[in-house]
């Protein structure tokens, strides 16, 4: 039996009785039975209670003391607006515009005119604004109506998608246009090798399959430095595990860098012996990209030094210096920016590819290390990556490229 009912027992048991007394007059047991079941049935027909009507539910109405609770600590900015004019912002969206904002007119503290087009929506709704906080950022606002007169704007910063998306646009109109220079240079004298029918001269022809090799071995380099940049950047959150005796790195990649022909130009100075916590190939790299470009844009009679000393006593420093014509100072923080060139036209002659210190600040950034560039005009360019030894590396905080901004949209020497 149901909870919300009463068994009538006085009108069961006289059923009962009923049932025995028609029995022993000589009824019929089915008949007897039937009229026992009609009866019992009737009176918890009779017994039963109605179902009690459903409690009507109570809408709390919302308070800003809720809402200021709920939302301050939420990690995107939201805005209250109570008629447009700002209620309640949380932490978030103090930081972001301002402590000043609480009941200011939200019209006057966006500006934006795709943002006041929103507030005057009467239904849930949202915009794209640019330059909301500084110039160049992209936020999307989404604005929901809470109740007749309150509104809630949430803010989602989408500047780091753009420029991700951006920075891929730019790598690959770049990496085109550096293939395509070098494969019109080849196609164009083979094409001129072979409408010549064998009728030109040995020296044109020799100077023109000398075009093309050189050519062809620069579009070797820029495949090659495309692809070594990849796996950098693919293995980036890596941490590399292999003890390495540093200065006999340095000694083996720069010797290596500079060649038979430009060893003589080579000041090595080995301070010290520090053992890092590295990836052997990746560091070689580092050492013959920094003295390759010392000894290409440096003086030609003047000699590179390389030196490794420990700095503030828990750091591994490597410094390449070069006495060339030195870097302005506004083309410094664009120089790790891949295929950026102070000189595309000097630096395509040498037979750079432009992603030399691109990939050079990618694998410091993987080792947990520092690079600073310091160049002066007329004086020349000093390039220094600062480890950590092995005992420090799982104490070292990752660390950032000193001198070159860390987006990646443009183009780097």
């Amino acid at each position: 039996m149901g909870s919300g009912q009463n068994i009538p027992i006085a009108g069961i048991s006289l059923a009962a009785v009923t049932f025995v007394a028609l029995l022993s007059l000589g009824t019929d047991f089915v008949i007897a039975l039937a009229v026992l079941t009609v009866w019992v049935g009737s009176l918890l027909v009779a017994a039963g209670r109605p179902p009690e009507p459903p409690k009507a539910k109570t809408r709390q109405r919302l308070t800003l003391d809720s809402i200021s609770d709920l939302i301050e600590h939420f990690s995107a900015p939201l805005i209250i607006t109570d008629r447009n004019t700002i209620a309640l912002a949380n932490l978030a969206a103090r930081k972001m515009l301002g402590q000043h904002i609480i009941g200011q007119d939200a019209r006057v503290a966006l500006r934006q005119p795709e943002a006041v087009m929103l507030l005057g929506s009467s239904r849930q709704s949202e915009a794209i604004v640019r330059g909301l906080v500084r110039r160049g950022d992209i936020w999307q606002i989404l604005r929901q109506r809470l109740d007749d007169r309150l509104a809630m704007l949430e803010f989602i910063n989408q500047t780091a998608e753009a420029d991700i998306s951006r920075a891929h646009t730019d790598f690959v109109a770049n990496a085109s246009h550096e293939l395509r220079t070098p494969l019109a240079a080849i196609l164009g004298y083979v094409e001129t090798l072979q409408e010549g029918d064998g009728t030109l001269d040995t020296p044109t022809a020799k100077k023109f399959l000398g075009i093309i090799e050189r050519e062809a071995q620069r579009l070797h380099a820029l495949v090659s430095d495309l692809m070594s940049l990849s796996r950098v950047e693919a293995e980036k959150h890596d941490l590399p595990t292999t003890r390495i005796d540093l200065a006999e790195l340095v000694e083996r990649a720069a010797c290596d860098a500079a060649g038979p022909q430009r060893l003589d130009r080579l000041a090595l100075d080995l301070a010290a012996e520090p053992v890092v916590l590295g990836d052997t190939q990746q560091l070689e790299q580092v050492v013959r990209n920094l003295v390759d470009n010392a000894m290409k844009y440096g003086a030609a009679d003047a000699p590179v030094r390389v030196r490794l000393d420990l700095a503030q006593g828990d750091l591994a420093r490597i410094a390449v210096e070069d006495e060339g014509e030195g870097i302005a100072p506004e083309q410094i923080p664009h120089l790790t920016r891949r295929f950026y060139r102070t000189d595309p036209g000097r630096s395509r002659a040498s037979g750079g590819t432009g992603l030399g210190l691109a990939i050079v600040k990618h694998i410091v950034e993987r080792h947990r290390g520092r690079l600073d560039i310091t160049s002066e005009l007329g004086k020349g360019t000093r390039v220094v990556v600062r480890l950590p030894l092995a005992d420090m590396a799982d104490l070292a905080p990752e660390g950032a490229a000193e001198g070159a901004v860390p987006d990646e949209n443009a183009q780097v020497s």
